[in-house]
């Protein structure tokens, strides 16, 4: 396997090179109202299997009420009013959000990505956050390689404005032509109306007898636009910590998510921590 998994205590499933030092892009995946990351690990699993230099992100949304399913709470990126054209310009919390993904893309920027080594991608109000996020990144970050909208829509058209700089940034929006929640005319008119604010760059794929949800064709489709965007490029690798520098407890949680923590039982001192870690990162184990 040329990945390993892991999540964190809010929810945040992270699919990375079983080798970390071969990262060289980061692909997040937001999912749909109502989901969790759990619901497209398989997806970012396949993926990475055929882009092992690739880290996916895939973010739990907050639990919050949605106004559209009788206040009920649920995870949600924000709230949904309704499915009228009005009503998606009522978007409370989007912008909560959109910060969220931002301080997820600055922390890999931090890491040694570069922003155009980056993809957002998502299902359905996933797919409408990453759209939403991925065209107004702030102009000291740089266009993103692409974003990825599965099942999505344009949020809050009127204020949604393109970064200077961005409009020529790869969209890839596949959408299922029988889809009775997102429907196609909404796919059509958000295609429209990213155009109209100045993208340049916008496909939109639809699916004969598709309805609210993915295909293997359909993934297949994303798993091409991402190879094209994000090709593989070792001078993008990043710079990981030298373990001989890590307190023990970064030295454990880097050999956890190696996945040879069973390597380390039985290991007391620091210097054989740092061996461990060495050696798996040169390929030795």
């Amino acid at each position: 396997m040329t990945f390993t998994t892991s999540r964190d205590s809010n929810g945040t499933i992270f699919v990375t090179p079983r080798n970390e030092a071969d990262q060289s892009a980061t692909i997040v995946l937001c999912h749909g109202l109502g989901d969790t990351a759990q619901g497209w690990e398989d997806v970012a699993e396949n993926l990475a299997s055929k882009l092992p230099y690739v880290k996916f992100i895939l973010p739990t949304a907050k639990m919050r009420k949605v106004t559209m399913n009788m206040g009920m709470a649920m995870p949600a990126w924000y709230d949904i009013v309704g499915l009228d054209k009005r009503s998606n310009e009522i978007c409370p919390g989007i912008d909560e959000s959109q910060t969220r993904i931002l301080d997820i893309l600055k922390s890999e920027h931090e890491l040694g990505i570069p922003y155009n080594r980056m993809v957002l991608a998502g299902f359905s109000q996933g797919a409408a956050l990453s759209l939403y996020t991925g065209m107004q990144l702030p102009p000291e970050a740089g266009p993103l390689a692409g974003i990825v909208m599965m099942s999505g829509y344009l949020p809050h058209a009127s204020g949604f404005r393109i970064t200077p700089g961005s409009e020529d940034t790869p969209i890839f929006h596949a959408h299922g032509a029988v889809d009775p929640l997102v429907q196609i005319t909404a796919a059509k008119e958000s295609q429209s109306l990213v155009n109209e604010k100045g993208a340049k760059n916008y496909k939109l794929k639809i699916y004969d007898g598709l309805a609210h949800s993915a295909n293997p064709q359909e993934v297949a489709d994303v798993l091409a636009f991402l190879q094209k965007c994000l090709p593989p490029n070792d001078e993008c690798k990043i710079k990981l910590k030298d373990p001989s520098e890590m307190s023990i407890k970064e030295l454990k949680a880097a050999i956890q998510k190696a996945g040879i923590g069973s390597k380390a039982v039985g290991l007391m001192e620091k210097s054989e921590f740092v061996a461990l870690l060495k050696n798996y990162r040169a390929g030795k184990l």
